[in-house]
């Protein structure tokens, strides 16, 4: 009898269903007198071609596995489920493929740093079809020869913010006018770095591109995992390039209504209640998330509301994609003359009803709350509101009651302390006695987060705006103070409580938030 072993590229699932049936044969020609050991070797991988310059592609079109997901099982398994993979595929079938766009549907320079003709764009072979594992990680060969000698480790890093046009690692791919996720990405907080709370360990799993990850439990390798340099929230801080578990590779669903598992809440909900052990405590760092919820803001003792009471449409289980409705909202921009295509807009700037060019392009910075100032698609798409002009008025409505009452309260607050926050007065967050005017004082800032009341409006106005009356009342109460204006603020609760929702359904809370009520007045 003649036992074959052999050296084999198929995947592991097949060399063990391959090495039963190996030992099944055994068994039945056990029987046999004469026994004879072959070893047939076959190469790891073909060669490949010169101009590939190292990378190797493909072993098994048909299946989809590559050189590198014979070792590289876990990877290659997840990777197999994610649009990269039928990159080559997507692209013949959008019915407007054209040779400029190949090198970003296959392995070759562009995802890393090679700039000369390498993998598909040397060679034009279909073995380099699709994003490949050597697209970010690089040529290949040199590590399968001899693993020990080299570490192909992508890089995370989007390069010069100036100069995305030569970009590596993602961003070599996804911009340009028709998928400007880079361009968009640069403009946008999470592409800047505050380095002062990047280097305090406290605060670098929000701020500092490594912090989220170890944070998060990552645990792959990346070029600048042990950098000193604090990089960004890039592309692959949020998106994972080797899973498609959840939407859009992301490393936590955007879709998910629980704040312990959504991804924007894992950083923006910070300290969105007084914190009287900080000297930043009467000021909210990232309230966005338990906003949403009712969950924001300090309660006055009496106040006829309770914590996840009022809770707006935007932050109930009807907006199942919660933040990211409005703030990674996509529309396209065409021409009004024409109807031609102008912009494709990803979302990007991570700006809710973002302000527009006078071409409709989504920009940067502030503006009016017009309809024609600002695009409100996401707030009618997200199915908030009927139209854009419906969303329009509700914002500059709800917008224009809060900021008169947050100056209300202002000018009740500075009766009883002129200096505000200043050192000494009844606002200090320096003093560990917290005071009702240090309670009202929070809510203000919430109102007014960012410098003005948009987001507080956005993100829940019913809360906001009867937090305000709260604390103007109990302010006055408190310390014989009364404010100018002469409305009958139990009249305006009724009626804020009145327009608030009914009947929706809340999204869970997230835990371990700190609860703080007034003490007494340093008076």
């Amino acid at each position: 009898m003649s036992t074959l072993f052999f050296r084999s590229r198929l995947s592991p699932l097949y060399l063990i269903a391959s090495s039963l049936f190996l030992c099944a044969s055994v068994f039945v020609w056990s029987g046999c007198d004469r026994t004879e050991t072959v070893f047939v070797e076959r190469p790891f991988y073909d060669s490949p071609p010169a101009a590939a310059v190292g990378f190797l592609g493909y072993d098994d079109q048909d299946v989809g596995l590559t050189v590198c997901g014979n070792c590289h099982v876990g990877q290659q398994a997840a990777w197999e489920g994610t649009a990269h993979a039928a990159a080559w595929e997507g692209l013949q079938a959008s019915g407007h493929a054209q040779a400029f766009c190949e090198n970003c549907h296959t392995a070759g320079p562009l995802g890393n740093p090679l700039t000369e003709a390498v993998g598909f764009a040397g060679t034009g072979d279909s073995r380099y079809h699709d994003v490949q594992c050597e697209s970010c990680h690089g040529a290949g060969q040199q590590h399968v020869t001899n693993p020990d000698a080299s570490q192909p480790i992508a890089a995370i890093g989007i390069g010069d913010l100036s100069d995305l046009a030569n970009a590596t690692s993602c961003a070599e791919c996804h911009q340009g006018s028709h998928h400007p996720f880079a361009e968009e990405w640069a403009q946008s907080g999470h592409a800047s770095v505050v380095g002062f709370a990047a280097a305090r360990p406290e605060c670098e799993s929000c701020h500092r591109g490594q912090g989220a990850l170890k944070s998060w439990g990552v645990k792959a390798e990346y070029a600048e995992k042990n950098s000193v340099d604090h990089l960004p929230i890039t592309c692959a801080v949020c998106h994972d390039p080797h899973d498609a578990t959840n939407e859009g590779q992301l490393r936590f669903p955007v879709e998910s209504v629980s704040l312990e598992e959504n991804l924007c809440a894992q950083c923006h909900n910070r300290r969105t209640v007084p914190d009287p052990s900080s000297s930043h405590g009467l000021a909210p760092h990232a309230p966005q998330a338990a906003l949403l919820i009712g969950e924001g803001g300090w309660f006055p003792p009496g106040v006829q509301i309770e914590q996840g009471q009022i809770v707006a449409s935007h932050g109930s289980v009807a907006n199942r994609r919660l933040c990211a409705s409005c703030h990674v909202s996509q529309f396209e921009v065409t021409d009004e003359v024409t109807g031609d295509f102008v912009f494709q807009a990803t979302g990007h700037l991570f700006t809710a009803m973002p302000c527009v060019g006078p071409d409709g392009i989504p920009v940067t910075g502030d503006c009016e709350l017009a309809e024609e100032a600002r695009a409100y698609s996401g707030c009618a798409t997200a199915g908030c509101h009927l139209t854009t002009t419906a969303a329009a008025s509700a914002m500059i409505a709800s917008s224009t009651s809060i900021e008169d009452r947050a100056n209300e309260l202002l000018a009740v607050l500075e009766l009883v302390d002129p200096g505000l926050d200043e050192s000494g007065g009844e606002i200090d967050a320096g003093d560990p006695t917290f005071t009702t005017a240090e309670g009202a004082f929070f809510n203000y800032n919430l109102a007014t987060f960012g410098d003005d009341v948009y987001g507080s409006t956005a993100h829940n106005p019913f809360l906001t705006e009867a937090l305000l009356i709260a604390s103007i009342q109990v302010v006055e109460d408190t310390y014989g103070v009364s404010a100018a204006s002469g409305i009958d603020y139990d009249v305006e609760m009724e009626r804020i409580l009145n327009a608030a929702p009914k009947d929706v359904i809340a999204i869970p809370q997230r835990t371990g938030e700190i609860r703080v009520q007034p003490i007494s007045s340093r008076r």
